[in-house]
This record gives structure tokens, C-alpha cells and sequence, in this order.
């Protein structure tokens, strides 16, 4: 449900800018170290001094988090606890320890009516460990203080990424009465901790059941060790992946899921011939090479529901003819050297790893792109952590190569399985009577599931629109056969969101707009009595 609106005469007027040339325009008047001049300013902006500057300062993790999560309206400052510390680069498998010392713990942080209009509410950040050795998820939670707590929201971030690229929600979201929210880092990214990734299956379906198990487990094991027994998950890309994931393997946990702009829905159109939305331009490229500045800039005019609904259409009906036959597949084949590259499982964190002085100016040229649309004290703070997290020794990057094939499609498309997300058989609870048998195994009764994209974005929004038309043939088909009791009882359902303005990274692109979608799921979940 996008904003409707009239188009806007200079935004039709306007000729389109080279992405590159608008953000060496925007270095050109920042103090950050940024070149703003030459071709390779382009790829790599921060300076050769400023890079070497800043890998041998090695600002830890804990640090560069602080320093982003700082930002938060009316929470100068946030607690941060440093019991994952800072590992030193390194290709080989992460050996980081976990520190025990409760020096390092972080005491939570409550602010008042006084400076907080919203308040007070209670900040925490915290390690919490699984079971295994080095096994930690690195935690930050807020809740409205002298409430009680009725609905929990959990925040997974994409890949590589951390829970700190969730600065700009943290505060409207925290706004609803009864809420508290999560915020985690995968397993193995972030400030989590960084056990070896090791598969042990030898077929491709076990190696991919592997990969996904290694994140959503920990996540199950968390959601127990905090006694939650039903919340509602929030996923972004990969993190969107594996919401899926979790909620097919655990079922009966989740009130609502919200997938912003996941991956891994669609089939690769150019390895399967299949009746579905083919990707415009759903490709991992474009995450390096679009412009954020030029991305936050509405195309043509405002009615981006619309635009993305009819830009979906035409996308599904050429998806339609190339399965009848009408025309041929289209076949765009990767290089074979990236192909190799990636089945060979380097991560991109690897390159900014072995880069030593050089890994800032690689990563600059990411963030130069990504946050080049947000203040320069924002897009500083989100530069130096992002370099400090994709430093640190390699672990759950690794799982990508199981997960999505070159292209960043999915190996195990979601659009195969998405209609089986709040329809899993529950298991059945033990009984200590055994006169008295616990009665037969239930199934669920379907879930909402919201999938969240940007205006802009390169994640292939027509999977999506798949993916909900799936949804509700699914629970057409169960309806066909339910008895009036059971259809008045199901809650499944399905929408595709747009925000205007954005890209894949939405949340931060238009967190405004964002926001308010989020906010207004959250009080749907909270009016609701069936969920």
C-alpha cells in the first residue's frame, strides 16, 4: 500500500545523471577523505591515506557499532557490550574467543520522559551464548519501560551486514505499547560469534539443508533461550531468506512474517524453463554499481505501486511465453571466472581481507554507494563499520555459495516452498499419561506474510507478487475442503508493499515511509486476537 500521488513536473523534466558523476558531485563537498576527482575515484572514492589510515587504526567492531548505533534519536549513549571483541584479518578459519569477563558485558541504558518524549524505554546489547563451542548471537533489544511486554518483533539483517544497519527503525518502531524488539546478527556475521563453516553433506540438498540450518538452529535456540513463544519476524534479503526458512522448518512460532525485500525467491530464468515472473534485474551487480542517490529519486512519478504491479505484469507474460514455446529462452550465461570464483566460495569479504591497506578503499566503494544519499556523519559511521565487520575472519559468508548459485539466485528457489509457510504440521507435545495420548497432530492455520520492497530495487519484485499469488492459491485450495470452522479460523494472507523512493536497502533508503509500514503491521498483530 504505496502512497498515491500526481506526478511531479521536474521530476519528469529531469534528465537522467550518471550515478557516478552525481556522487563524485556529492564527495566533492564532504571531509571524509573522499577523491573527488579521476576514474578510479569512481570505484574506489577514499583516498589511499585515508584507507591506510584507517586499517591501521583497526577501529573493532564494537566501536564502529557504538558509533552508529549513537545515532538513534534520544539515545546518546547506547550500550555496547565488547565481549566478541575484534579478531585480526585472516583467511583462515576464525579461532575468536569469547570473552567471559563481565567487564565486557554491557549494562542496559533507560531514558527518560525528559529527553525521550517516547519513554521511557530500556536499551540492552548482549552476547547471548548457544550451545557448541563458540556459539554466540550478538543481541540489541528495546522496550517501553512499566509495560507489560504482550508482542515481540525480531530484525535479521542481509548478508554480511549487521543489526546496526537498522539504526533508523529502532526508534519509531519501539514506539508501540507492549512491543519489544530484536535486533540479531546471523550466526557467523556480524558481531556474532564465528564458529568454522563446515558441510558435511555430500548432495546438493543436504549441502543446502546444512546451510540454512546453521543460521535459523541458532535462531530457534535463541527464541528459547528468551522463553518467546510467538513473535513476529522481520527479514532483509538473506535475512528475509531465512525467515522463510525458519518458518518452514519450525512451525507454529511466528504470529506475522515480514519479508523486506528477500532473496532467493525466483527460479533462474535461464537455468528453468517455468511459468513465473522472469527477473528484470535481479542481480547481485547491481548492489556494487547502483547509485543510492540516483536510487532515492522517484522514477517518472509517484504511483510506484502501480508502476511495480504493471512492470510485474508484462515480466509474468513474458515469463508465460517463453514456457509455451513462443519465443526461445533467453540464455545470458556468467563468465566462466566468476562462476569459478564463486563456487569456489570467495566471499567478497575475503578480497577486502587479503586487500590489508588497500580493504578501506575497497569497501569505500560499496559504501560510497549505498549510504551516498544519507548525511555525511551517517555515511562515515556506516563506512567504518561496515570495513570493521567485513574484516573480521570469515565464518557464515561462507554458506552463501550453498544458498544462491552464481547471479544470486537461489539453489532451493522460495518460490517452490512459499506456499507451505503457516500450513507445516505441528508436532505433537509429549504426555506423561499414557491412558491419556495428546490428541492427533495439528497443522497451522496459515500466517500474514508482508513482502516489502523498494520503488528502486534490484531484488526482483515480480517474485514477490509470484510469491503472493502462490500464497493465495494455496489457501484456495484449502478452503475448496475446509469445514465453515476451520475457514472462519485460518489467518493466512498475503500483500506486496512498495516504498517509494528506495532500493534494496529500504529500510534506510525511505525508513520514513518504511517505518510506518512496519509500525502499522505491528499494531494489526497487536488488534488481532486470532494471531
Amino acid at each position: 500500500m504505496s502512497t498515491m500521488g500526481t506526478p511531479d513536473t521536474n521530476l519528469k523534466n529531469r534528465t537522467q545523471q550518471s550515478p557516478l558523476a552525481s556522487q563524485r558531485a556529492k564527495q566533492g563537498a564532504r571531509p571524509n577523505g573522499i577523491e573527488p576527482n579521476g576514474p578510479k575515484a569512481a570505484y574506489f572514492p577514499l583516498g589511499y591515506k585515508d584507507g591506510l589510515s584507517q586499517w591501521w587504526a583497526s577501529i573493532s567492531p564494537a566501536a564502529a557499532e557504538h558509533k552508529v548505533l549513537s545515532l538513534i534519536p534520544y539515545l546518546q549513549s547506547p550500550p555496547t557490550h565488547t565481549e566478541t571483541g575484534s579478531a585480526s584479518p585472516s583467511t583462515n578459519a576464525s579461532s575468536l574467543q569469547i570473552q567471559d569477563d563481565s567487564s565486557h558485558k554491557a549494562s542496559p541504558v533507560t531514558t527518560n520522559t525528559e529527553t525521550d518524549p517516547y519513554g521511557p524505554r530500556r536499551w540492552h546489547s548482549a552476547l547471548v551464548k548457544l550451545s557448541g563451542k563458540n556459539r554466540a548471537l550478538n543481541e540489541f533489544s528495546v522496550e517501553r519501560v512499566g509495560e507489560n511486554i504482550s508482542e515481540h518483533c525480531v530484525m535479521l539483517p542481509g548478508y554480511g551486514a549487521g543489526l546496526a544497519f537498522y539504526y533508523k527503525n529502532f526508534e519509531a518502531m519501539s514506539r508501540p505499547k507492549g512491543w519489544k524488539l530484536w535486533s540479531l546478527d546471523l550466526l557467523g556475521m556480524g558481531r556474532s560469534s564465528r564458529p568454522p563453516f563446515l558441510i558435511h553433506a555430500k548432495d546438493q540438498k543436504g549441502k543446502i539443508a546444512e546451510a540454512e540450518d546453521w543460521f535459523i538452529d541458532a535462531l530457534e535456540e535463541w527464541r528459547v533461550q528468551k522463553k518467546i513463544d510467538k513473535f513476529t519476524l522481520l527479514g532483509h534479503s538473506l535475512g528475509g531468506y531465512m525467515a522463510v526458512a525458519y518458518a518452514l522448518k519450525y512451525p507454529g512460532h511466528l504470529k506475522k512474517l515480514i519479508l523486506a525485500s528477500p532473496v532467493g525467491i525466483p527460479e533462474d530464468p535461464y537455468a528453468v524453463n517455468a511459468a513465473m515472473p522472469e527477473p528484470r534485474s535481479s542481480t547481485m551487480a547491481n548492489e556494487f554499481s547502483q547509485d543510492q542517490d540516483s536510487t532515492t529519486r522517484s522514477n517518472a512519478d509517484n504511483n510506484n505501486f502501480l508502476n511495480a504491479r504493471n512492470r510485474a505484469e508484462k515480466d509474468a507474460a513474458k515469463a508465460g511465453e517463453i514456457s509455451n514455446g513462443t519465443q526461445p529462452a533467453p540464455r545470458r550465461p556468467l563468465p566462466k571466472w566468476f562462476a569459478y570464483l564463486w563456487d569456489a566460495n570467495l566471499s567478497p569479504f575475503s578480497i577486502v581481507r587479503w586487500g590489508g591497506p588497500l580493504g578501506p578503499r575497497f569497501v569505500s566503494g560499496w559504501t560510497s554507494r549505498r549510504f551516498s544519499h544519507l548525511p555525511a556523519e551517517d555515511s562515515k559511521a556506516l563506512h567504518d563499520y561496515s570495513y570493521s565487520l567485513f574484516r573480521q575472519r570469515g565464518s557464515g559468508e561462507f554458506a552463501l555459495a550453498y544458498i544462491l548459485a552464481p547471479g544470486a539466485f537461489a539453489r532451493s528457489p522460495l518460490i517452490r516452498r512459499i506456499q507451505g509457510v503457516g500450513r507445516q504440521s505441528l508436532p505433537t507435545p509429549p504426555s506423561a499419561d499414557p491412558d491419556n495420548p495428546p490428541p492427533k497432530m495439528s497443522k497451522e492455520l496459515g500466517i500474514p506474510i508482508v513482502f516489502l520492497y523498494g520503488e528502486n530495487d534490484w531484488m526482483d519484485i515480480a517474485g514477490g507478487y509470484a510469491a503472493e499469488e502462490k500464497l493465495k492459491q494455496e489457501k484456495k485450495r484449502i478452503m475448496a475442503n475446509a469445514s465453515p470452522e476451520d475457514a472462519k479460523l485460518d489467518k493466512g494472507s498475503a500483500k506486496v508493499l512498495v516504498v517509494q523512493k528506495a532500493g534494496h536497502h529500504l529500510y534506510l533508503d525511505g525508513w520514513e515511509q518504511f517505518n510506518e509500514l512496519m509500525v502499522k503491521e505491528m499494531e494489526d498483530v497487536s488488534a488481532r486476537k486470532d494471531l
